[in-house]
């Protein structure tokens, strides 16, 4: 199966991505603490350490995704809750940088995004939920019907009446 690898290489995307991000943040504010320039009259020293704090916050917000990936490739499961909300929040987010990137960087940086968007939803999608539940190969006959439950037991209410049959008038 490819779904195990692709939760791999996902993850190791996501984590590359939430170091190169905390590093170009980090680094540009540097540059902005050794500018020493304001921009329209804001403080250089509080953009230098908002630069660094955003980057910190996005490298640890990318790297927990990364992290939720890393444990859907390892389990072979669908994550759980917050693994599911931070993949799908990744997803959206990729969704939008690429949108943005497009037009700022070029098409290169989009085709990257896109990738990524991919990855990520790949590694939601290839797990389904009802996998969990039992086998999804398990013949009607065997015991059990496609709802779940036993055969001849309709879950404690009225028996299910066939429809009925069209009249010949």
């Amino acid at each position: 199966m490819v779904r195990r690898p692709v939760a791999w290489v996902a993850a190791i995307v996501l984590f590359v991505e939430a170091l190169g991000i905390g590093l170009l943040n980090w680094f540009l504010g540097v540059v902005v603490d050794r500018q020493d320039m304001s921009l329209a009259g804001l403080d250089s020293d509080m953009m230098s350490v908002s630069s660094k704090v955003g980057g910190v916050v996005f490298g640890l917000y990318f790297a927990a995704c990364g992290l939720a990936a890393l444990l859907v490739g390892l389990r072979d499961r669908a994550p759980r809750v917050v693994g599911r909300v931070l993949l799908v929040s990744a997803a959206v987010v990729h969704g939008m940088l690429g949108a943005f990137t497009v037009g700022l960087v070029g098409w290169g940086a989009f085709a990257f995004m896109m990738v990524v968007l991919g990855l990520i939803v790949f590694t939601l999608m290839a797990y389904d939920r009802r996998e969990a539940a039992g086998p999804a190969d398990a013949a009607p006959g065997d015991g059990e019907d496609p709802e779940g439950g036993k055969n001849g037991d309709t879950g404690g209410g009225a028996p299910i009446a066939a429809p009925p049959a069209p009249s010949a008038s």
